[in-house]
């Protein structure tokens, strides 16, 4: 599961330097590097980065001793 965690978060930070470049730049690295936003290579990358953004919303629950239980014990 480490590497299916760690393929995810690698496509999420590709995803977020590109709209970081949309923003800055005004330039989407992967429709040029697809040969445009249209294309099927383009529309593929942008499904997996979209994938990979719902798979790590589970990150919200993790702590650095793991994941945080639903059930509250209190003393």
């Amino acid at each position: 599961m480490k590497l299916l965690d760690r393929t995810a978060l690698v496509i999420l930070i590709i995803g977020g330097l590109n709209w970081l470049s949309v923003g800055l730049l005004e330039l989407d690295l992967v429709a040029t590097v697809a040969g445009g936003s249209d294309t099927l290579v383009a529309k593929i990358v942008y499904v997996l980065v979209g994938i990979a953004a719902l798979y790590c919303i589970k990150y919200f629950t993790y702590t650095p001793k793991g994941y945080r239980s639903r059930r509250r014990d209190r003393f």
